[in-house]
Formats: C-alpha cells, structure tokens, sequence
C-alpha cells in the first residue's frame, strides 16, 4: 500500500513539473529553417510565408518561371520568448541567375505591422525578367531596443525590377520609396526602416 502510494505521488510530481516547464513564463526557442539550392532547366515555382503576430511579422516570397534556372537560397526564422516580450528575427538570403524566354516573375513583401506591435513599415520587390542575376538579403528584427526591416540587393537583369517602401505611423510620419526600371540594368539598392530607443551604429549594408 506504502509502494502504491509513493508511486502515484511520484506521478503527480512529474505532471506538475512537466506543466511548469511548458508554462507561458518559461523561456523557450523556436526556429524555422530552409535551405535550398537548385540548378536545373524547367519549371519554376517557389513560394515561402510567415507570420508572427507576436512580433508584427509578415513575409511574403513568390517566384514563378520556366527556363534555365540556379538558386541558392536560406530562410531562418526565430524566436524566443521571454516573459512578454517576444524578440524575433528573420533572415533570407538569396543568390540567383534567370535564363529564359518566359519572364521570371517574382515578389517579396516584408511587413512589420503596428497593428500588432510592429512599427508601421513595409518593403516589397518585384520583378518580370528573361534573364537575372541577383543577390539578396532580406532581415526582419524584433527586439529590444531596436526594432528594423531593410533589404539589400545587387542584381543585373533584363525585363522589369521595382522595389517600393513606406513608412506609416498615424498622426505622425509617412515615408514613401519607389524605384523602377525597365530595359537592361545593373542595380544596387539598400532599404532600411529601423526605431531604436538607443543610437545605433551607422548601417553599411550587407557583406555578400
């Protein structure tokens, strides 16, 4: 009897423990990530999203083509919560060539929404291409003290490339990019939206 009792003790001990240990105070870790690399002759078709409604994320990446096509590309989301905080950070890094007589057609969108805590602010490209080269990076961070989105991107091609930007906080600010080109070009282009409640360090770009 003495036996019985101690074991369903011991059970109640753990069930306890284990429910603390997954309670919404305890620190954890969340990471998603995607690695690709591709090279090949055909058919195109890539998508990715997220949300994080945590951290106001929301990220958007299409492509669709058929023709001579490389691609190395990674994804990296994570997260890790503490207390109510909930710092976030999203990376993608992408190097890519377009042959082809069907266009490429591609889209990015980048959102940091102040509807749920973000700072208002959005970056988005697109494109319609025969023939590309390019190497970009995209970066979300939500954290204390700073709070950013910003895309890097170096890229050649033949067919249409835009990028737009906007930065909105009611009553307060409102901040528009556009840029676009259609024909033949070699493009270099950094976009950064960033709050910090401290000075940060002058941005420099990425190192590809």
């Amino acid at each position: 009897m003495c036996a019985a009792r101690y074991l369903w003790l011991l059970v109640v001990l753990i069930c306890l423990a284990s429910a603390a240990h997954g309670s919404p105070g305890a620190y954890y870790h969340e990471e998603y990530t995607n690695t690709l690399r591709v090279a090949g002759t055909g058919l195109i078709d890539i998508s990715t999203s997220a949300i994080d409604r945590r951290s106001g994320l929301e990220y958007y990446n299409v492509m669709y083509g058929d023709g001579d096509f490389e691609m190395d590309s990674t994804h990296e989301i994570a997260t890790a919560p503490s207390g109510r905080s909930a710092p976030t950070n999203l990376t993608d890094t992408t190097r890519m060539t377009y042959l082809g007589d069907v266009p490429l057609v591609g889209l990015k969108i980048i959102k940091s929404r102040s509807f749920y805590g973000g700072i208002g602010a959005e970056i988005q490209e697109s494109f319609a291409v025969t023939e590309m080269d390019r190497i970009q990076r995209t970066y979300f961070g939500a954290k204390s003290p700073c709070d950013a989105i910003s895309m890097d991107v170096s890229t050649s091609f033949n067919g249409t490339w835009t990028s737009d930007a906007i930065w909105h906080k009611i009553f307060e600010k409102k901040v528009r990019d556009h840029t676009s080109f259609q024909g033949r070009f070699d493009v270099k282009k950094m976009l950064k939206i960033q709050e910090s409640s401290r000075p940060a360090p002058t941005f420099k770009g990425f190192d590809f």
